[in-house]
């Protein structure tokens, strides 16, 4: 009789610190998500988005272990939506991303990171909570896309250079004139 109530007493402590732990996790990402909200520095902002993201993809996790699909969506639209805010604000003051990229760079790795996430969790839920996550999944992809090409693509339509004619007379420019 004593093992079952102090091995009853350990449950009820772990599940109430379980509980706590969620509830102390929800007020971190309520208070990282103020912060974020009222960043007015873009690449800061950016910036923040790696902690909040981070924690958003914990509340995620915890969610769904808990089998609490909705809030997995809700968080996951959540990232997504701050992804946006995040890209948009760098859009309007940094708009050449290969001349400035900070700010650019930071939020394409942690956007790459929550494309995995989604897909991760896609895989494991039921099918009919799927598409709106598959939403989601497809928006991070696009912004991603944006991402790397304002990152690495001079400008949409205008082809490199031309490399310059060689002056060097040991290397000529034409590979047809060293083979003489």
């Amino acid at each position: 009789m004593v093992r079952r109530v102090s091995c009853g007493m350990w449950v009820g402590a772990a599940v109430m610190c379980w509980v706590a732990g969620a509830a102390v996790a929800g007020d971190k990402l309520s208070e990282m998500q103020a912060r974020f909200d009222h960043e007015q520095n873009p690449v800061r902002r950016a910036k923040l988005l790696e902690k909040l993201g981070d924690a958003e993809f914990d509340e995620a996790r915890r969610a769904f272990k808990a089998n609490d699909l909705s809030t997995v969506g809700i968080v996951l639209e959540k990232y997504r939506d701050n992804v946006r805010v995040a890209l948009e604000g760098l859009k309007k003051k940094r708009a050449d991303a290969q001349k400035d990229s900070n700010g650019y760079r930071q939020l394409e790795i942690h956007v790459r990171r929550g494309i995995r996430e989604a897909d991760e969790i896609i895989l494991r839920v039921p099918e009919e909570y799927q598409p709106p996550m598959q939403i989601v999944r497809s928006d991070l992809d696009s912004m991603d896309r944006e991402l790397i090409r304002m990152l690495f693509h001079h400008r949409d339509g205008e082809p490199a250079a031309p490399k310059a004619p060689s002056t060097n007379p040991e290397h000529p420019a034409n590979p047809a004139e060293d083979q003489r």
